[in-house]
């Protein structure tokens, strides 16, 4: 199974698109939240097709850890995929594994808990993460 392209939409509408580098929670990032990465520039901004490819290439980790785990349960459904690629490609493939750990049927609780960010060393609830977090579920469960 791949990402769909109603998943590429998915992170694209969650993401947004930003044409310059911006700094995402202390990182430098552009187009649908790529990170920089060493030695990359974009002086120019990026274009909407730019982006799009680079947000494939950054969503082709958290797919290769759903595709294991989609080969032993066959039954998961193309939206299952869909919102666990978007989990992971916002909050990284190692938070995915940890997610994941829980068990299946523990998805849909689990993403809920993933939407607190540290402020002055303090974790708070994020609404935008909070958002994020309810779409995937709605997306998981439909």
């Amino acid at each position: 199974m791949q990402l769909s392209r109603n998943g590429i939409l998915f992170i694209e509408k969650n993401e947004g698109f930003r044409p310059t580098v911006y700094n995402d929670n202390g990182k430098k990032a552009i187009g649908y939240g790529h990170d920089l990465l060493p030695g990359e520039s974009f002086p120019n901004g990026i274009t909407h097709p730019e982006a799009e490819e680079l947000a494939l290439k950054d969503a082709k980790y958290a797919e290769k850890v759903c595709q294991t785990l989609f080969e032993r349960h066959p039954e998961l459904t193309q939206n299952q995929f869909d919102a666990l690629v978007d989990f992971g490609f916002n909050l990284g493939v190692e938070n995915l594994e940890k997610l994941l750990s829980h068990g299946l049927k523990e998805v849909p609780v689990q993403m809920l808990k993933w939407c607190y960010e540290e402020v002055n060393g303090v974790q708070v609830k994020n609404p935008n993460l909070e958002a994020r977090r309810l779409q995937e579920v709605n997306l998981w469960n439909s």
